[in-house]
């Protein structure tokens, strides 16, 4: 009876293994088939555009990393200027090329956002 057990788990063992062989196979030929389904050319080509997607942060066109707007007393007189022509938070922010909160934040320190309501 031990015996059998002992068969049956060896004809498992082996099952397992010819699995994990198969699996193995199968994620090999998916994996290489990765890059012509996104459409790159290489291999090569495929790994450096995964390596520059999994690095993080935010990135311009170009790839090179963004750095922070400096914020200068022009550009508080320009955002000035775009709020008195009637401009949007987003439309100011565009054109003086810093970000939405940094315009609230010029607006805040200028006095040209009005104070919330106290309930």
């Amino acid at each position: 009876m031990v015996t059998n057990k002992l068969k049956e788990l060896e004809a498992a063992k082996a099952k397992i293994s010819q699995l994990e062989k198969s699996i193995a196979n199968e994620m090999a030929q998916e994996l290489a088939a990765l890059p012509v389904k996104f459409g790159f050319g290489s291999v090569q080509a495929f790994l450096k555009a995964v390596k520059a997607a999994s690095r993080g942060g935010r990135k311009t066109a170009k790839g090179a990393k963004r750095t922070r707007a400096v914020i200068t007393p022009a550009i508080k007189a320009k955002v000035k200027e775009l709020v008195a022509a009637g401009k949007t938070g987003g439309q100011i922010a565009k054109e003086v090329r810093i970000s939405v909160p940094s315009v609230q934040n010029i607006k805040k320190e200028l006095g040209l956002v009005k104070a919330k309501a106290k309930k």
